[in-house]
């Protein structure tokens, strides 16, 4: 039987958080090959790991968040003119290579990365396993393999899973998948926090969200796929589940709410979090109900501008009126104030429509906290791609939030901003 290896690789950046990180794709995949194979998991971000037991500053939040353990090291030379200090995020390289050194060797290890900008922590893994496992074959998947797939082929891996589509792995693998199987959850030897997706895609083209790019169309997930993978995460000791949907309450009657009714059935005793941002257009008086009584406790919606224009211009996700009446909603359903949060991009390189600062005293009026989004150009999207006469993107660390924002506003409005979202916030303490 074949040995495979899941891994999610340390984070090179100026900041990280774990705000429900979790890497996905690839424990799917394992739980695909689950009683096909041997599987092992190696998370450089399990804040859990028992390698980190003790170590102070590692406090968690009701919630499951919380910092992860971090190191200071040399900034690419591309990055040198950002004035903030780049860090090394997750578990130490050795307690990995000692990881390998007492394990038989593996066949195959399975790579994910999100970010694009984050790929410093793949090469990494990828001299790791050639230093002490040279005959485990590498594979390369994930959001980076996607949208930078020449640039993921240049750090070596022996395969890149480029796109959505996995008939390509399976045939490199020479492995048949269980798809009706859940995710690898049980990997992880104290888990916290577990995830479940509903559906892939979304029915908006926001032209500065790579989601179209990975999923080119909004499809619904089997329903037991998700309940399956919410029972098996309850069994192993989580209390927090968290939505990666791009799009949760689009056609709730057929994909969300049937989903929480029986989760209700079955009594899990599970807090909601949705970091993906809610729209709140399809928000509904049935809908905010059931997500107060199933236990949705930090509910995040996407706003990013009061503009008409703006929204017109970048897709036309939500409106003003829209918001307003999803939080009236939310709050008659019985929804706490404190739980109410909206995103706001800064940096957007359509800033001049944007109208920032009246966004977010617009949001801060209807009572919503607000969260500012750093802009990351992401090639292949029609914002991403205006962001070439700015910097090379080409160069995955230059899609850098922190880098580009910086590159963009320069560090004194950026700070402004800053300072009136803390000042906006504090109003509703």
């Amino acid at each position: 039987m074949k040995r495979i290896l899941l891994v999610n690789p340390p984070i090179f950046d100026f900041s990280a958080y774990d705000f429900w990180l979790k890497p996905y794709g690839v424990l799917r995949v394992g739980g695909y090959l689950r009683n096909r194979v041997e599987l092992r998991l190696f998370d450089f971000l399990d804040r859990f790991h028992s390698s980190l037991s003790g170590q102070p500053g590692l406090r968690t939040d009701s919630w499951g968040c919380g910092k992860f353990p971090a190191t200071e090291v040399d900034k690419p030379p591309v990055l040198v003119e950002t004035r903030r200090k780049f860090r090394r995020y997750g578990l130490p390289p050795e307690v990995f290579a000692e990881f390998l050194r007492t394990q038989p060797s593996f066949d195959i290890a399975l790579i994910q990365t999100s970010m694009t900008y984050w790929y410093p922590g793949v090469s990494e893994v990828l001299d790791t396993l050639r230093w002490i496992s040279p005959a485990t074959r590498t594979v390369l998947g994930g959001v980076y393999a996607t949208i930078c797939p020449q640039h993921a082929a240049t750090l070596g891996a022996n395969f890149v899973a480029s796109g959505s589509e996995l008939a390509p792995l399976w045939e490199y693998l020479d492995l048949q998948p269980d798809l009706g199987q859940p995710p690898f959850w049980e990997g992880y030897s104290n888990l916290q926090v577990g995830v479940v997706k509903l559906s892939d895609g979304c029915p908006f083209r926001c032209t500065y969200c790579s989601v179209p790019s990975l999923y080119p169309c909004f499809t619904a997930r089997p329903l037991n796929e998700g309940v399956e993978s919410t029972r098996l995460v309850a069994r192993l000791g989580a209390s927090n589940m968290v939505f990666y949907d791009d799009a949760l309450l689009f056609r709730p009657h057929k994909i969300l709410i049937p989903y929480l009714r029986s989760i209700q059935k079955q009594n899990l005793r599970l807090n909601f979090h949705t970091p993906n941002a809610l729209n709140a257009r399809f928000m509904t008086p049935e809908l905010a109900q059931i997500l107060v009584e199933t236990g949705f406790q930090q509910l995040y919606l996407g706003f990013e501008s009061s503009s008409a224009q703006w929204q017109k211009t970048t897709g036309g996700k939500v409106y003003p009126r829209e918001l307003e009446r999803a939080v009236d909603l939310l709050v008659k359903a019985g929804a706490k104030r404190n739980q109410l949060h909206c995103y706001l991009i800064v940096g957007h390189p359509r800033g001049c429509l944007q109208d920032l600062e009246n966004s977010m005293r617009f949001a801060n009026s209807v009572g919503l906290r607000i969260m500012l989004s750093e802009f990351s150009p992401i090639p292949g999207t029609p914002d991403g791609e205006l962001c070439r006469q700015w910097i090379d993107l080409d160069e995955p660390l230059l899609h850098n939030k922190t880098v580009f924002t910086r590159t963009f506003l320069g560090e004194r409005p950026l700070q402004d901003l800053k300072d009136l979202c803390k000042e906006l916030n504090g109003k509703l303490s």
